[in-house]
Formats: C-alpha cells, structure tokens, sequence
C-alpha cells in the first residue's frame, strides 16, 4: 500500500518511509492512497481474536513494507506492556452505557496503544536501515509522557518533546521529566501547546534540516498513530452485544481530532460504526467547527481537561481532505486560507455522522460526582468531557481516556476522592529533568543541533 499526502505535492511513499517521515514535505499528512473495504466475512473472523491477533489482522493492510512475523513480533511486544489481560477492557456501566478503558498502558492514557507500537516500529527502522533517528513532538500532556515511554533507551533513538510549562498536570510533566534516560529531553516554552506544536512543524518543513538531523514526528500527524487508533474501536464494537452494535455512538474526548477521526476512518473501511459524538473542553474549536461549518481558532483557556487545551486540531485537515474527496489542490488551497486568516468557513460541510458537545470546568466537575454517585465509577477529567448531555435513550461507548489517577486534585474537588496509582507514586520521588527553552524555533533548533544524535 503507498501513501500520499493530503496537499499533494508529495510522491507517494510505502508504510515505512511515510511513518519515518511523518509530515509530509509539502506539509500535508500522510494518508493510504485507497482504503481498503472490510467484509462481514473480516469481522465475523477477527471476532474470536485477542487485542494483539485483531491489531496484527488490521495493521497487516497497511504496513505491506514489514514482514508480517516481524509485525507480529512489533505488536505483541508493544501490548506486553499493559497492565490489563483485555488491553482495551469495554465497561458495563448500563444496559445502554458502556465506557471502553484505554488507559491500562504503562503511562495511564490512550496515547500508549499508538506510541508503544511507534516506538517499536522506529527502532525496527534504525536497526533494518543502520541510521539514527531524532523524534520531535508536542505535548499538551499524554502524548508526551506516553511517546517517551515508547522510546525509553531504546538504541539509535533520541526523542524531544515540547511541552507548555505548568499548563500539563504536574504528574504529567514528572511522566516525561523523570525517566532518568538519556536519549529523553523534556522541553517546557512558554505559551501554549499549539505555540509548540507550530514549533514542530516548521522545524519538519525545513526539508534540509529534517533530513540531516533526521527527524520524524511523534504527534498524530504522524500516520502510524491513527491507524493504531483504529484498532481499539474496531476491538470494542466487536464486543459490543448484538444490538449495540447497530445502535451505539461512539463518544470521543479530543483536542486534536485524531482519536475520533481514526474511527471515522474506520467507518470508511466498512465497519458500521453508527455515528460519532466528539467531545470538547471549553476550547471547543471542534464543537464550534461541527455547528457551524467555521474552523476558527480562539484564545487557549487552561482547564480541568489539560490534554484537550488546544485552539489547532492537526488532524482536521485529513478530515477536510475526505470532505474534498481527496481533492489535494482544494485541501491545500484552504489550508493556505487558513494560514493566511486564521479561519475558513467549509462550503457544503457535511457532518451527519458527527454531533458535539463542550463541557466547562463546573461541567466536568459535575460529569465527576454524577457518574460515582449513579455507577459507583471514577472518570477522569477528559472523559468527564464525554459525559455531558449524553441522550439517555440512546446506545454510548464513551472512551475513557486516561486514568483518574493522573488528575488526583480535580477529582479530589469533584468527589473527595485522591485515586492512586503505584508508577505514579514512584515518580513522585524521582528528580526531574527539564530543559527550558525559548519559544521559538530557532532556539528549538539550535537544542537539537546540540543534543540530537
């Protein structure tokens, strides 16, 4: 299978080379050129098959480049990692309410199921192409803390992430600042995560740069994180009972627009995922963006929901790219818009597989008490997110995102409760490691020169 990207410039590349690359030259991203079209006869068959065995049976379309044993082996190792014997559990809250955990991982959040696997996946390269790798991301949170894991001492490696200083939670940041590894380098700017996530991307479409140093991207607009995020909705609607499975809305808490778009993707593939709800903070581009059309950034509010405080959803614009029926020329023509005016309205946009809510702090708060006071169940407070005005004669998934543990103050003020976890403990005690840098590129590429492989 080869991959193009979604502004069009760019030859097309195989699965390895698109996910070493990341974004694209003529930053685009990556996408399969064709989707491939599952049968009922696929689903009825990866039925009876663990978390792992499903993520081999999927994966294996797309990464046609790496041998299959080898895919196999890169996958089992990847979900070695996880505490739970299911990987993804799916909740029974209700006959009509389930919640699917996605924070068993070793860093407690949905960004594991992905960069556990990327991480495998960049050392399988530097060790088949005998090259070094420099991997560059943003974080508003979990991302970074769940790509560092991914990548703990691994050989040929390097990985940078920048973060906005005290504007992730403070367990967070000590996920990232307290590995003790020397290939890990924990970047606090000033500003925002969107400040940061610029920052990357102008630092991966210096061409020149990028290549010299080598540098590929750990954030969703690398394309490997989205195709590892189909596998999680694919495994719970087939666990879904019968009737659930026709019925259910998917229910997504997201900032950036790639956890829920890799279901949308799904959807596209054949497997009928009925519709999907995306849920925001009170940074709600995306719930503006799905009741009017008009992508349109405001100011970054810090919440309750650190990880979704974000103003510039990445992964919008593989959405847009569909939404052109793979027009490249019209994606890049709006996203160019988009730079110039710092919004674009979408003619004839189309979002009947999509509703949105946003929630405040005092929402998420609230989401809190009432699912402990109804089902005796702690959420964290980006799921909280995905909790309000659910429609109770409707079927949900709500997607749990990370573990309530990472938020102990929040949760402590929703319900006087301070959940626990023992690595989370253990790091309390570790010292830690940040690099402050300027919030401009240029300083964030002098770092690299200094500290990259």
């Amino acid at each position: 299978m080869r991959y193009v990207s979604t502004r069009g410039l760019t030859p097309a590349l195989g699965f390895s080379d698109a996910v070493a690359t990341g974004l694209a030259p003529d930053g685009g991203l990556f996408l399969p050129e064709t989707l491939p079209e599952f049968t009922r006869r696929d689903l009825e068959a990866w039925a009876r098959l663990s978390y792992p065995e499903l993520c081999h049976a999927f994966l294996r379309t797309f990464a046609t480049d790496i041998p299959e044993e080898t895919l196999r082996t890169l996958i089992t190792r990847s979900y070695a990692t996880f505490s739970h014997p299911e990987i993804a559990p799916l909740k029974h809250l209700s006959d009509d309410l389930f919640v699917l955990e996605l924070f068993h991982g070793p860093t407690l959040a949905f960004k594991d199921f992905a960069l556990q696997l990327l991480g495998n996946l960049y050392e399988y390269q530097c060790r088949e192409r005998g090259e070094s790798i420099n991997v560059l991301g943003a974080t508003s949170g979990d991302t970074g803390s769940a790509a560092i894991h991914g990548l703990l001492g691994k050989p040929g490696t390097a990985i940078f992430i920048l973060y906005p200083e005290g504007r992730t939670s403070p367990l967070q940041e000590r996920q990232m600042a307290c590995t003790g590894a020397s290939n890990v380098h924990a970047i606090a700017i000033q500003g925002t995560f969107d400040d940061a996530q610029a920052i990357v991307k102008e630092l991966l479409g210096d061409q020149t740069f990028r290549k010299r140093h080598r540098l590929s991207a750990v954030n969703s607009i690398n394309l490997a994180r989205v195709l590892a995020q189909c596998v999680y909705y694919l495994y719970a609607w087939l666990h879904l009972p019968p009737r659930a499975q026709a019925e259910a809305e998917f229910v997504v808490p997201t900032g950036n627009f790639g956890n829920v778009l890799a279901g949308w993707m799904l959807q596209k593939m054949g497997v009928p995922l009925r519709s999907f709800r995306v849920a925001t903070n009170q940074n709600d581009i995306l719930y503006r963006l799905f009741n009017t059309g008009e992508y349109k950034p405001d100011a970054v509010r810090p919440s309750h929901a650190p990880s979704m405080d974000i103003q510039v959803a990445s992964n919008f614009e593989r959405f847009l790219y569909y939404h052109n029926e793979k027009n490249a020329k019209a994606t890049m023509a709006q996203m160019e818009q988009f730079k110039k005016d710092g919004s674009i309205k979408i003619a004839n946009f189309n979002a009947s597989n999509f509703a949105a809510t946003r929630s405040t702090d005092e929402d998420i708060l609230k989401n809190i008490r009432m699912v402990k006071e109804k089902y005796d169940y702690v959420i964290d407070p980006h799921t909280a997110c995905g909790f309000q005005d659910l429609d109770p004669s409707r079927t949900h998934v709500v997607l749990a995102t990370a573990h309530p543990a990472k938020f102990p103050a929040v949760i402590n003020e929703a319900i006087g409760e301070t959940p626990t976890d023992p690595s989370l403990e253990a790091i309390k005690k570790k010292k830690m490691v940040t690099y402050p840098v300027e919030a401009t590129a240029e300083a964030v590429r002098t770092f690299l020169e200094e500290n990259g492989l």
